[in-house]
């Protein structure tokens, strides 16, 4: 059986950790190299003996024997990390958002596409089995003509880097708008038109936003609100939701996606909690991606994928430094003019 050999290039975010465990899992898939800055945050990965270590992720490209890297860096070095990794002719799966900017994106895509290397985003909620369900009710037309979506994507708030602007490029606006863009793009199959955003700072001493609210025209007359906030606080029992609401011409269609989850009370907590005993979403992803390129086939969740779903976040920015409605027309116009 052909293996994929994998490098991962940092682990600044939590999800690299995740896909670490999940990738041991998969028969098809290695990884051999793990290259942070700081060694200290791998330590307990290098324990195990067998990875080789690179503090400079571009000493790792130089491997001969890595097929593809997984990227889970600050989303500002997303761009650099991608593009240098194509031009070492590995395959890239980068941590959402895919970057913080529509013009460098286009040219992550472009430079993937230039050295013939596959660019997948990491959308791993159209995995969850709430979702897939919920999409083979909506192909079926069990509700009818969808006119609108109620998204909500509310988490507890992060550390680090996540609320530094010069490293993550925005707040929960950013960080929570993506999931759902990406679902309602995939679900529904119509693109955006126009977005109207309002921010806050409600709920935590941040430089960025902790809350807002994200409005979506798409087509065919179909009008979508994303409620993104890091609105949960400490003792919330678990650390978010991913929860639609579509309302159709002839029915409703409630979806929650991380709703098999067991109450968990126990004297050794500090509070009640739920611990969710669902499928895992990071193995299926990562399943995905690692066949597809044994077999030399297309990824299923792109870096137009990235860039489409990333765009409504950064129009909500923009419409809300305007104070008004934004089409997506205006924002690649106003990226294009910040390049020049």
């Amino acid at each position: 059986m052909k293996r994929l050999r994998i490098g991962m290039i940092s682990f600044a975010h939590s999800h690299a950790f995740s896909y670490y465990r999940e990738l041991a899992t998969i028969e098809n898939a290695e990884v051999v190299a793990i290259a942070d800055e700081n060694r200290e945050r791998v330590h307990s990965l290098l324990e195990h003996g067998h990875l080789s270590y690179y503090d400079d992720y571009r000493d790792m490209l130089k491997l001969p024997e890595i097929d593809a890297v997984i990227i889970c860096s600050e989303n500002v070095n997303h761009a650099s990390m991608v593009t240098d990794s194509a031009r070492a002719g590995k395959h890239v799966l980068c941590e959402k958002p895919l970057g913080v900017a529509i013009d460098e994106m286009k040219i992550m895509i472009e430079i993937c596409s230039k050295y013939g290397v596959q660019l997948m985003t990491a959308f791993p909620c159209r995995y969850l089995p709430a979702v897939v369900e919920t999409k083979k009710a909506l192909e079926r037309g069990d509700i009818g003509q969808v006119v609108a979506v109620k998204g909500y994507n509310r988490g507890t708030a992060p550390e680090g880097w996540f609320v530094e602007s010069s490293l993550s490029g925005g707040g929960a606006i950013l960080d929570h708008t993506v999931h759902i863009a990406d679902l309602l793009r995939w679900l529904f199959k119509r693109e955006p038109l126009a977005v109207y955003a309002e921010q806050g700072h409600l709920f935590h001493d941040l430089e960025v936003e902790d809350s807002g609210m994200v409005h979506i025209e798409f087509e065919q007359g179909m009008i979508a609100f994303i409620d993104t906030s890091w609105s949960r606080n400490r003792n919330y029992p678990f650390w978010g939701d991913m929860k639609l609401d579509i309302f159709g011409t002839e029915g409703v269609i409630h979806m929650d996606a991380f709703a098999q989850t067991n109450e968990v009370y126990s004297d050794l907590e500090d509070k009640a909690r739920w611990s969710y005993w669902g499928e895992h979403m990071n193995y299926y992803m990562l399943q995905d991606f690692v066949d597809a390129l044994v077999a030399e086939k297309g990824v299923p969740v792109t870096g137009e994928d990235g860039l489409l779903a990333t765009s409504i976040a950064l129009a909500a920015y923009e419409s809300i430094q305007r104070e008004g409605k934004v089409t997506m027309e205006q924002e690649n116009e106003h990226e294009a003019l910040d390049m020049k």
